[in-house]
């Protein structure tokens, strides 16, 4: 290790005079006055020179000095743990050879082993409590804002920590914690006062003693959407405002001094706390492969591009209808140092020459079909354009993949292929039954394609999502439009809902006993679009029907109140993995499915949208329009609501 000219010179000299003290102090605790014969006679020079001559190099090569002496702590104390027992063992075979070990006792090995931890550790973490003391003896800034802490683990420590400062903007006055494990035991001097459950008195409490918070900040990442939710309405009845400080993964400066408290975004409100998954499973399936994404430009497919360029593949081909998305994805990935090669190509998965091509040139191990038209209303609006997208174009993708030798081809659904009441979900059931029927066919014979169907809800912030619309109309002042009172909907983050997809696509593909099934990401509990509307206009710091208005507008076509993950046919069952469910398919007979979605095909292709429909019933024989689907009673009164104003 090559030391820097800084304060790391003095910790090395330090270190240096330490090991030469440990072996004079270990020899005289060992042999008290007769330590000066060995002065006498030279042996104790001779054996402190070697010591310290054995401990450099080992004090170098362990790179001690990285860390920094006012941050020591218990993984510094186990590198000096390691530096002397490596010193120790070295110095001993050297001194063997040198003259057998007959001038030093065995046992002033062991004792030096002791002194050198001590003299090596003891002045760091002295000097830390020094500058723990001396920080904490510092009058805080008087107008630093009283905070209530939720969470009492490694991430409230550190907040804590890093406001004890002059010039800190918050300073902690309790905490909280989520089962109320930790209760009346403290963190740096800050008592964990209650549970979540009891924060009210907890609050009531701070105030008796004059310490009234002001702000509520979430430390703890891994609290559930719905613990969030009602810390927010509590915030709100309390008069705090709510905040989080930001996950380590989101500090892209590293960790300063300050931590910055964010406000609560949608996404904490509707967030579960994140899966650990299997990490090593996914780089060993995309590392070194060619990789193919359709809709690479969408919310799904530009999300899936960023996640899979991160595990090296060799060759990363996205294939995008759009223009501005491809350009925008590929510059995206042209600007990251670790990028891999990254193949634009422009091309519509409806038209079977262009993506029969792009297989045959780039010939991917994996495919990621996500390009499909998600609009209810406006696929509603134009059936044969979003049944050639969804249904035929998946059965193109899918045959290519199959001609091209794809390993394996992942088929992205939605929960509204679920007793669809709408052309898109119906065109996207199709676009399942096709996949589960190739993947029972094809996918049994030795080195045929495999075909893994995930389904899952809305995600945040896609396209034609609610959360963006309501954005929009929250800036331009209201009215928020809900389409009924009692509408809900399965949410999940896209970047959740991407790893999880992943997540199914390696652990389908190793196990052959889930052939043909579709895997369904667990959504958590549905959310009303209503409750949502009101917690983003609270958000915005504003009064939910008295500062913006609510409006009822009523379903559209092809619109059901409540969204369903699973067939009453296809009864979930566990897989054993985090956040994966799977169903038990309805199997079809792959050649005749064919016959039918070519007949599909044609009718589309000639605008004959009464006969595509009729054969989009015949293959999906639940599909019901939304006014003849028993989840989809009319609204019995649209208008808006809202109170008196301010």
């Amino acid at each position: 290790m090559k030391l820097k000219p800084s304060r790391a010179y003095i910790a090395f000299a330090h270190d240096v005079v330490m090991a030469a003290s440990s072996f004079v102090s270990a020899l005289y605790l060992r042999l008290g006055d007769g330590l000066w014969l060995l002065w006498s006679n030279g042996d104790l020079l001779l054996g402190t020179v070697l010591f310290v001559v054995v401990a450099i190099p080992v004090f170098l090569s362990l790179r001690l000095y990285r860390g920094v002496w006012r941050y020591a702590s218990t993984s510094d104390m186990a590198g000096l743990v390691r530096a002397t027992t490596l010193t120790i063992l070295i110095f001993t075979v050297v001194l063997f050879l040198v003259n057998r070990l007959q001038t030093v006792p065995r046992s002033v090995l062991i004792i030096n082993w002791f002194v050198l931890v001590t003299l090596l550790g003891g002045p760091r973490f002295l000097y830390r409590s020094f500058k723990d003391r001396r920080q904490a003896l510092r009058a805080f800034n008087a107008e630093a804002v009283p905070a209530l802490l939720v969470g009492a683990g490694d991430e409230a420590e550190l907040f804590i920590r890093a406001t004890r400062s002059v010039d800190a903007e918050y300073r902690a006055v309790g905490l909280v914690s989520e089962r109320g494990a930790r209760v009346g035991r403290n963190i740096h001097g800050i008592d964990v006062l209650g549970s979540i459950d009891e924060l009210d008195a907890v609050v009531e409490q701070l105030k008796r003693r004059g310490q009234a918070p002001q702000r509520l900040i979430i430390t703890d990442p891994r609290l559930d959407g719905a613990i969030v939710r009602e810390l927010f309405d509590a915030a709100d009845r309390l008069g705090m405002i709510l905040g989080r400080i930001p996950r380590l993964t989101e500090l892209k400066d590293g960790l300063g001094d300050e931590i910055p408290i964010r406000p609560i975004a949608v996404e904490d409100l509707l967030g579960r706390p994140q899966q650990a998954l299997d990490r090593s499973g996914l780089e060993e399936m995309i590392r070194g492969r060619r990789v193919m994404v359709t809709g690479a430009g969408g919310s799904i497919g530009s999300e899936l591009v960023r996640q899979i360029a991160a595990f090296a593949p060799e060759r990363l081909v996205l294939f995008e209808a759009c223009e501005f998305n491809l350009y925008s994805i590929d510059q995206e990935l042209c600007a990251r140092p670790d990028a891999p090669q990254v193949v634009p190509l422009l091309g519509d998965v409806r038209d079977a020459g262009r993506v029969r091509q792009a297989m045959a040139d780039h010939r991917p191990d994996l495919v990621f079909h996500a390009a499909a038209l998600k609009h209810v209303p406006m696929v509603e609006h134009n059936p044969d354009e979003g049944i050639l997208t969804n249904a035929i174009g998946t059965r193109i993708v899918a045959d290519a993949c199959i001609e091209s030798g794809t390993a394996l081809m992942v088929q992205i659904s939605t929960d509204k292929a679920v007793n669809p009441t709408n052309v898109m979900g119906a065109s996207k059931r199709v676009a399942e039954m096709y996949a589960q029927a190739l993947d029972l066919a094809v996918g049994q014979r030795p080195g045929g394609t495999r075909f893994v169907t995930v389904r899952f809800g809305n995600v945040l912030g896609s396209t034609g999502s609610v959360v963006p619309l309501f954005q929009r109309q929250l800036a331009a002042g209201g009215p928020i439009t809900v389409t009924h009172p009692e509408m809900t909907r399965y949410f999940m983050t896209v970047r959740e809902a991407v790893e999880l997809v992943l997540h199914a696509s390696q652990f389908g593909a190793c196990h052959a006993d889930y052939r043909g099934k579709i895997f369904v990401l667990d959504m958590g509990e549905p959310v009303r679009i209503v409750d949502l509307a009101r917690q983003m206009i609270r958000l915005a710091g504003l009064r939910p029907d008295h500062d913006i208005a609510i409006t009822f507008t009523g379903l559209r076509p092809g619109e059901k109140l409540f969204e369903e993950i699973f067939h009453g046919a296809e009864p979930p069952v566990a897989t054993g993995q985090p956040g994966l469910l799977v169903a038990t398919p309805r199997a079809v007979d792959v050649e005749s499915l064919g016959l039918a979605i070519d007949d599909l095909g044609r009718a589309c292709l000639a605008r004959q949208s009464d006969d595509a429909l009729a054969i989009l019933r015949r293959l999906v024989p639940e599909y019901k329009s939304s006014g003849e689907h028993p989840l989809c009673p009319p609204i019995e009164s649209v208008g808006s609501v809202r109170g008196e104003g301010p």
